[in-house]
This record gives C-alpha cells, structure tokens and sequence, in this order.
C-alpha cells in the first residue's frame, strides 16, 4: 500500500467547498474525541459481525505465524563492514535493530549484535515507537540518523546514534517530529529540510526550504541552501560520499513527475542538470544515468521515453552530449531498475512483467553485456550490489507466487551465486499452478494478469476468486510469494488473481501515463476487462469474485463498486482515496495532483468527478458488500476517506462495514499482530461474501 511514499501535514481547515454541504465534513477532524468515538463505535460492529467466530482466531493466528516465522529471510543491507537488518517477532513486536558479519549471515542461525531494541526504547520513553529506518554517514558508516515515528505515521523524530558504542549521541544532532528530509554532509553538518516554522512547508506539506546545519549550534542557525516556491511538492539535498567522488546536490520536486536537481559546487553555487524535468538521473563515481519519462531530443539524437542512458557526469555538465544506451523498451519490455557494483552495473528488465537481468561493463562505446543468472518462469529476480565501494558482490532474491522466496551470495565474474538463505513454506504449493493470461480492454490495450489456481481448476463458475490490483504512480505488481495469500485464500480452495492493468509501471511510462489525469477511467475499464475475462473463462461469477487494493488501489476499489457494481460479490477497499473533490486539502493529496488532476480548476473537475466514488455512490443502486478499512494515524492519505465513504454508503442503507485501526500509518498496522488481524479480517469479510 504506496502513494510513492512521501509524508505529509495534517489535515487542514476544510475548504468552503462542497464541505460546507457535505453532511460527513465533521468527519474530517481526524483526532478529535466525537470523531474518534465514532470509528471505535463502528469498529466494534465490525469486529462484533466478523473478527469473534473460531474461525477468524484461527485464521489470525495462523497469517500471525507467518509474520513472526523465525525462519523467514532477514532483508540486509551493508553499515560500515557488516550487514543491517530490522527484525520483528513474538519476542519483539516493535522490533530490532541489529547487524552481523557477512560469514556469520551466510550460517542457518547467525549470531546478531543488536543496535537498538525498539520493544525496550518505547517503554522506557513511554512511546508508541515504530521503525522508519536509518541514514548513516559514509564512508565509516558509523554515526547514524535515526528515524522513529508515533505510532506509524509518516513523519519522523530523528536522533543521532553511533553503532559502535550503541548509544544515541549526546548533545548529537536531534530534530522534533515533522516531515523532514535530513541526510549527512560529513560528521559535523547535516541537510535538513524540514518545518522550519510558518511559511517553511509546501502546500503539500513538505520541506520548502533545506538548510545546512553546523553541529553543536542550533537549528535556527543553519544556513540556507536553496528555497522553492509554495506550490512546489518538496526540498531536499544529500551529499554522494562515494571516496574521491564527493558531490553535493539539490534536489526541487516540483511535482510528482516535474523535478529539477543541482549540483552544488564547493562555493554554494548551483547548475541545474540539463536534463527534461521528468527524467530521474543518478550519479554513481564517473557516471550518470538517466531515465527520461518521455521522448527526448538531444545532441541530434533521439531518445525513447522509458530507456536507460549513460553518460560522464563531468563531460555532461561541461557541455558535452555523448550518451550511450544501456537499455531501450519495446513494446513487451520496461526498465525494472539497476544496481551498481564497484565495477559493473546489474540491469534489471521486465519482459510481459518477468525479470530478466543482466550486468553491464563500462567500456568505450556500446558497454560489455552478459547474462546474469534466470529466473523460473512467472518469476520474480531482482539483485542488489553489497558494496558499491569495494567490491562486486551481490545479494540476488527469486520469488513466485508458489516459491518461496530463495536469497542468493556472488560476485560479478566468479561464476554462478550460491542459495545462502531459504524462506519457508507456508503452504503446500503443489496443489496450485501459476499461469499468465491477456485480455483486450474496452478500448483494445492487451493488458496481462497472474492466476494463482487450484491443479484441475473446475471451470464452472463457482470458484471463490480474489482480485487485486493497484493501477498508479508507475508502480508494477510482479510475482512474489506470500505465506499470507496462501494461507488466507489459496489454502481454503480460493483463486488469486493480479491484474497488471494500466497507471502501473508494467510495461513502463506509456502504461502509466495511459491511466494519467483525464485518462484515469483506462485504468478501471481494464481492471473490469480482467473480471469479465474471469467470467467469461468461468473461472469464476460475479456472486464468487472479490476486489482488494490499497491506497492508490483503493480508490481502484471505490471505482469499481461504484462503476462496475455488478461484477463482484464483496469489495474491500484499504487506506484508500476516495473523496476525489476533496483530496487536494486532505493530508497530502496536494502532492497527487500530477497523478489525478486538480478537483479546484473546474475544467478538470469535470473529469475527475468521472472516477471519484465518494461523489458518485447514490441510492438505488446494487453495489455489493463493501469493507473500508484505515488508520488515524496514516498522515498520508489519511482516514477521512474511508470514514466519510463508509457513513455515506451506510446512510443510503447499504451492506457496509468500516474498521479504523488507531495505530498502523499509511502500512495500516504498526506490528505484526496489528498486521495479522487486519489481514485476517479482509480475508474473512471476503470469505464471508463470495464464498
């Protein structure tokens, strides 16, 4: 569940707007006691009709085995010379943060050295401490930022810690809780982008304004670096401290695709990248890479939206235009992503959304290519370097719907990587099979989607089937194994189907900016196109087909209860969008009007109000059984949308059901344990409705 992730503000003053005649604005008080009275009044009906029944405690407790398994892989990354991870278990809800040594990582049950217990730092400090993460100062790696959230929303309190005597630092950098961006310059200055105070925030409600900050003086002190425009999205800066590569940048996010960054030279003084203010570029020592979104034309030569571009960054920024194409789409191909090792760049691409890799060996001219290492079919691959500074090892992960997950050790050039690392079997996968599928949208897009489906599927109709989909922000949904899904549905003799439809990055900019804006309804005429595929297939029937997505996916949700009503027999709809004339003055939705549209110009208003559920759903319809689940604290999309969506839908005497967890974020569960009941109550709303 994404909205790309950024942080934002709380929710504003409503808007004299339609708020003034919405009878559910008073909604919108996201704390308040009347409010928050409400939503546990209302998820006490939910849990009273769905979360009581031997059942349901079976089925939470068994999704919560999954997500403490002690067997699962631990996700590291490189700090200093040993391997990070951040744990969650029975034994430790909040978590650890720990580290090892790579030949201890590569043992079945490795000895770890913790850092923090987060379990014990929130009862020591009485505080609902959730983990967002570290920053820690290279080359050394051993002083830290530390980023840690109340109760999961996105803006952060951040503290300097050091790892070698385990010890927050005193009188160390620290910043109060906001929605900062703060990255190290060196040990003694830091960029901070943050709230500054009034007028020092964006519209949006991030950072306009990033700083450098001298230690030991106080934050009113720090220098100005550079300063946006109110309308901006955000502001930030980070140094590159790669050893004899030392560079410093400004980064100005316009909009979501609408950026500009700047080289800061040792003067303070700032050249833009002369690149299209929607291409992405990434400077790793000699190079720079560059992702252009659309077509460009430059030094006589055309480049397609979408490829992978490389270039000196020194002879860049001096004029020169001499680039070299790592990578180029075609119709079936998208750039997945790339890693760099000390010497050779790990190419990542989706081929009708199935990773292949291969590495890439700077050279004059067209760069060495090689294959690196093959997935199975209807497979996931993806591969990170270790050290981008010394070595050219890699960690590789293979994933698929019914394989768990496999983690592989090697290095560029020593021959094939060997599995270190298995992530259990949480089902009995040979009982399903995994097959890709295409069906032609309203509009004639062939657009792709995964069935996960018992062996022997009986094509009848009466097949219990779950879809999900996402649909925005180029984000892609590719295979991956879930004990969760296994156990939750296909176990019970559910169907799982993914569909790839349009806004996503599956077949990379052109997918997503099929769906952009005025094209929105592109992404939900596919999404239906899948389900009348599954119909017409008889894999399944409207009484026995499900619809779940999150975030972006759930305003996908709204969409299809309100437009497509008549093709499922229950929808669940998490930490969704769905009050689309709204949504520019609720938590952060002003950063999404590059994705939607802005509902405050009346001419595009005509054509969002085209796809937003909370303006659309009426009476006399036949919308089926619908679940709204949320969080107060997720400060990105907010829990105003469900809560109004849900008083809406329940005043015109529809089946619906609402549940509000009070911790969680964006995420909607701030541990494993509130992670497993909310799961367990989607699947079992599900169960309880198409079955």
């Amino acid at each position: 569940m994404t909205m790309a992730g950024m942080t934002q503000a709380a929710t504003p003053p409503a808007k004299a707007d339609n708020a003034s005649t919405d009878p559910y604005a008073w909604l919108e008080d996201i704390d308040g006691a009347k409010q928050l009275d409400w939503a546990k009044q209302h998820n006490a009906e939910t849990v009273q009709k769905y979360a009581q029944s031997a059942q349901f405690k079976q089925l939470d407790a068994s999704i919560l085995e999954v997500l403490d398994s002690r067997d699962r892989i631990p996700a590291v990354s490189l700090l200093g010379d040993k391997l990070e991870n951040f744990w969650r278990d029975k034994e430790h809800p909040r978590g650890l943060w720990r580290r090892t040594t790579l030949a201890e990582y590569r043992k079945n049950q490795p000895a770890w050295e913790t850092l923090i217990d987060l379990d014990a730092l929130a009862k020591a400090e009485n505080e609902n401490w959730v983990w967002h993460g570290s920053s820690c100062l290279r080359p050394q790696e051993r002083l830290c930022l530390v980023f840690l959230s109340r109760g999961g929303a996105d803006a952060n309190v951040v503290r300097e810690f050091d790892v070698v005597t385990r010890q927050f630092v005193k009188g160390g950098f620290e910043l109060p809780e906001a929605k900062s961006n703060v990255t190290w310059k060196d040990a003694d200055h830091l960029y901070v982008a943050t709230d500054f105070g009034a007028g020092s925030m964006t519209t949006s409600g991030y950072p306009r304004i990033v700083k450098e900050w001298k230690r030991g003086t106080p934050l009113a002190s720090a220098v100005t670096v550079y300063e946006g425009k109110n309308d901006d999205m955000s502001i930030s800066a980070h140094r590159d401290n790669t050893p004899g590569f030392e560079r410093d940048f400004v980064h100005r996010q316009i909009a979501f695709y609408n950026s500009e960054t700047f080289f800061r030279g040792k003067d303070g003084k700032l050249t833009k990248i002369d690149v299209p203010n929607d291409a992405d570029t990434d400077v790793e020592r000699e190079w720079m890479l560059i992702t252009p979104r659309s077509d460009w034309s430059v030094g006589g030569k055309q480049y397609k939206a979408g490829s992978l571009l490389a270039a000196k960054f020194d002879d860049f920024m001096a004029g020169k235009r001499d680039i070299t194409v790592l990578f180029e789409p075609s119709d079936t191909t998208a750039l997945d992503g790339y890693s760099w090792t000390r010497h050779h760049l790990i190419l990542n691409v989706m081929d009708n959304v199935v990773n292949k890799l291969e590495v890439l060996t700077p050279q004059a001219g067209a760069w060495k290519r090689e294959g690196l290492g093959g997935a199975p079919a209807l497979s996931t691959i993806s591969a990170s370097a270790l050290d981008t500074d010394h070595s050219d090892e890699y960690l590789l992960t293979v994933s698929g719907f019914t394989q768990p997950t496999t983690l592989y050790y090697g290095s560029v050039d020593k021959g094939q990587p060997e599995a270190i690392k298995h992530s259990p079997s949480f089902f009995d996968a040979s009982k399903f099979e995994v097959s890709q599928h295409f069906v032609t949208s309203k509009d004639g897009t062939r657009v792709p989607y995964f069935q996960i489906a018992p062996k022997n599927l009986k094509l009848d109709g009466t097949n219990p089937t779950l879809q999900y989909g996402y649909g925005g922000f180029e984000i892609s949904l590719q295979p991956a194994y879930s004990g969760t899904i296994g156990r939750a549905w296909l176990d019970r003799g559910g169907v799982y189907v993914i569909a790839n439809i349009r806004g996503g990055g599956e077949y990379g900019p052109r997918w997503h900016n099929a769906a952009l804006k005025a094209n929105r309804l592109r992404a939900y005429e596919d999404f239906a196109a899948v389900s009348e595929d599954l119909i017409k297939r008889k894999v399944t029937s409207p009484a026995h087909l499900g619809a779940m997505g999150g975030s972006n996916g759930g305003l996908l949700m709204g969409n299809m209860l309100t437009l497509y009503p008549q093709l499922y027999g229950a929808v669940v709809s998490q930490v969704a969008l769905l009050d689309m004339q709204r949504y520019t003055h609720l938590s952060a939705g002003a950063s999404w009007i590059a994705e939607y549209g802005d509902p405050d110009k009346p001419e595009e208003w005509k054509w969002i109000q085209t796809f937003s559920p909370y303006t659309n759903a009426k009476a006399g319809q036949k919308y089926p059984p619908v679940l709204f689940t949320t969080s107060t604290r997720d400060d990105r999309v907010g829990p105003v949308h469900a809560r109004k969506m849900y008083a809406k839908m329940a005043g015109l005497g529809y089946d619906t059901s609402f549940y509000e967890n009070i911790e969680g974020g964006h995420g909607g569960a701030a541990d494993n344990k509130q992670s497993a009941f909310m799961k367990a109550l989607e699947y079992t709303y599900l169960w309880e409705h198409v079955k």
